[in-house]
C-alpha cells in the first residue's frame, strides 16, 4: 500500500505537469471552455470545484501549485491521510473543472484517492513512519482494503460486461477496429495490424482476460501466488495497450492501482534485490543511511506497536467507519452495475447525488460496448484575406486534404485527442464556436500571421470497414466563424 501511495502521488504529480501545459486553453475564461459556458452546458449542479472561483490563468496557476504541494507531502508520507483528502479534492475539482477532457483513467485515480483516505498507506515507507516501531505484520484487512480490491475487480469485470458487440464475443474483430483508428494508433499497433488472425486471438483473450482474471483476487487459499499472478499478467496487458494505443496515462494509472495488490514476499524479494543498491546510494549521500530504515520495509519485524488504551466507548468510532465504508463498496457495485443488470434494480437519480458530489461515479466503458468507427483527422482551415489558406492545426502550413502518415502525433496529447473526440459527437456541437473562436484568437495574437476572414474546422472522416477495406474520406465542416 506504501508503494501504492508513492506511486499515486507520482501519476498525480505527472497528470499536473501534462495539464499545466494547457493551463489557459483547458481552464481560464480564454479557452475552450469558459465557467459561463460550463455552467449552462456541462455542469452538474452536485459536484464541486474550487477551479471554478475564478476564469484568470493566474489563479489556475496557484491551484496547480498547491494541488503538486499535496501531491509531494503524499508521496514523501508526510501528514499521509490529510495530503489524501488534500489531494482527492484538488483533483475532483480539476476534473470538473473541464468535464470534456476527462478519460477513464480519471474514473480510477480519482477512486484509488478516495480509498486511500481509510487506507494506511502512510504507515510505512513514510515521513510518519519515522521514530515508530515497525508493525507487528505487514497483513491489513479492513473495509476499505475490501474496498480497494473490490474497485480493481470491478474495473475490469464491468468493462467485460459492457462489451456485449460480436465483434467482442463472437467476431473477435474490435482489436482490428481499434487498431484501424488512426487517432489512436501507435508504433507498436502497426506491426500488429496485418496480422488479422492474431488480432482476433488477441480479442478473446483480452475479453475473458477482463472478465475472469479478477476471479483470482477472492481465492481464500494461496493469496500471495494468485495476487502475484493477477498483478503479472495486467502489468503485460497494460504494457502491450500502451505499445499499440495512445490512452494517455490510462496505462500508468493502472500500473499505480496494482501496486497495493503485490503481496509482502514479493516486496521482500525486490527489497533484497535492490538493497545493496539502495545502501551503495545512501552512502553517497553521507548520513541518509541513518535515516532510511524508518522509510523501507523492513525484512522481519524488529519490534511490536501497542496502541494506547482507548476508552470503551471509543471502539464504536471503528466499528461505525466500517460499517460507513461497507455501505460505500454496496453502492459503488450497485453504481457499475447499473445498466448492466435488470432495469428493475436500476438506481433511482435520487439516490445518485452521493456519486456526483464525492464523485465515486464511474464507468468503465473503454471500446465498449463496440468499437468507434468514425476515423478521421482535423484540419482548421483558415480563409485569409490574402485568399490562401493556413491549417492551424499545423502550425500554419498551406491546407492540405492528404492524410497525414501518423493521425496520432497532430495530438499535443491525450487530454486534446479526448476534446477532439467529444467535439464530433452532435451532442456536443455546443463545444464548436468555443474552439474556433479560441484558435482565431491564437492566430491573431501572431503579427507575423496574416488576417484571417473566416476559420473552419474541417474533419475528414474516414469510417473504419471491415476485411481492411479503405473508405474515402469525406471532408466535413463541423463549425465556422467570421472574424
Amino acid at each position: 500500500m506504501a508503494l501504492m501511495r508513492m506511486a499515486v502521488a507520482a501519476v498525480v504529480l505527472l497528470d499536473l505537469g501534462i495539464r499545466s501545459t494547457d493551463l489557459e486553453a483547458h481552464y481560464t475564461n480564454l479557452g475552450v471552455l469558459p465557467l459561463h459556458v460550463l455552467f449552462e452546458r456541462a455542469w452538474n449542479p452536485y459536484e464541486f470545484s474550487i477551479h471554478n472561483m475564478s476564469g484568470l490563468w493566474q489563479v489556475q496557476a496557484l491551484l496547480f501549485l498547491a494541488a503538486a504541494g499535496f501531491a509531494v507531502g503524499l508521496l514523501l508520507g508526510w501528514r499521509t491521510r490529510l495530503m489524501t483528502v488534500l489531494s482527492w479534492v484538488m483533483l475532483v475539482s480539476l476534473q470538473n473543472r473541464n468535464p470534456m477532457i476527462a478519460q477513464g483513467g480519471d474514473d480510477l485515480l480519482r477512486m484509488l484517492l478516495f480509498w486511500g483516505i481509510f487506507l494506511p498507506w502512510g504507515r510505512v515507507w513514510s515521513k510518519d513512519a519515522e521514530g515508530q516501531p515497525a508493525p507487528a505484520s505487514y497483513t491489513h484487512f479492513s473495509a476499505a482494503t475490501v474496498a480497494y480490491v473490490v474497485q480493481i475487480a470491478l474495473v475490469y469485470v464491468c468493462t467485460a460486461f459492457l462489451k456485449n458487440a460480436p465483434e467482442w464475443t463472437t467476431e473477435g474483430t474490435a482489436i482490428y477496429y481499434a487498431l484501424s483508428l488512426d487517432q489512436v494508433l501507435m508504433p507498436g499497433g502497426r506491426l500488429l495490424y496485418p496480422h488479422f488472425e492474431l488480432m482476433r486471438w488477441l480479442t478473446h483473450l483480452t475479453y475473458y482476460t477482463e472478465l475472469l482474471l479478477p476471479v483470482l483476487l477472492f481465492i481464500p487459499v494461496g493469496t500471495a501466488f494468485f495476487r502475484t499472478v493477477f498483478v503479472v499478467v495486467l502489468f503485460s496487458f497494460h504494457i502491450g495497450i500502451s505499445l499499440t494505443l495512445f490512452v494517455g496515462l490510462f496505462f500508468v494509472i493502472n500500473f499505480a492501482s496494482l501496486m497495493g495488490l503485490l503481496p509482502a514476499p514479493v516486496l521482500n524479494w525486490l527489497e533484497r534485490k535492490l538493497g545493496p543498491a539502495t545502501q551503495r546510494c545512501a552512502g553517497y549521500l553521507g548520513g541518509l543511511r541513518q535515516r532510511l530504515p524508518a522509510w523501507q520495509l523492513p525484512l522481519q519485524v524488529q519490534a511490536t506497536w501497542r496502541p494506547r488504551a482507548r476508552k470503551p466507548g471509543y471502539a464504536l468510532l471503528p466499528m461505525l467507519r466500517e460499517t460507513v465504508l461497507y455501505v460505500l463498496v454496496g453502492y459503488t457495485i450497485w453504481w457499475n452495475l447499473d445498466g448492466i443488470i435488470a432495469p428493475k434494480y436500476t438506481m433511482s437519480e435520487p439516490l445518485r447525488w452521493f456519486g456526483y458530489q464525492f464523485r465515486t461515479d464511474q464507468h468503465w466503458g473503454m471500446f465498449a460496448p463496440a468499437v468507434f468507427k468514425d476515423d478521421g483527422w482535423y484540419i482548421i482551415e483558415g480563409n485569409a484575406a490574402n485568399g490562401r489558406l493556413y491549417d492551424l492545426y499545423r502550425n500554419g502550413r498551406p491546407v492540405s486534404y492528404e492524410k497525414p502518415y501518423s493521425v496520432m502525433a497532430l495530438h499535443k496529447n491525450d487530454r486534446w485527442r479526448k476534446y477532439s473526440e467529444n467535439y464530433l459527437f452532435v451532442d456536443n456541437s455546443w463545444m464548436r464556436p468555443y474552439y474556433c473562436n479560441y484558435m482565431l484568437r491564437l492566430w491573431h495574437l501572431n503579427p507575423r500571421n496574416p488576417p484571417l476572414k473566416r476559420l473552419d474546422v474541417v474533419y475528414m472522416k474516414e469510417v473504419s470497414l471491415p476485411n481492411y477495406q479503405v473508405s474515402e474520406p469525406k471532408r466535413e465542416v463541423l463549425c465556422s466563424c467570421e472574424y
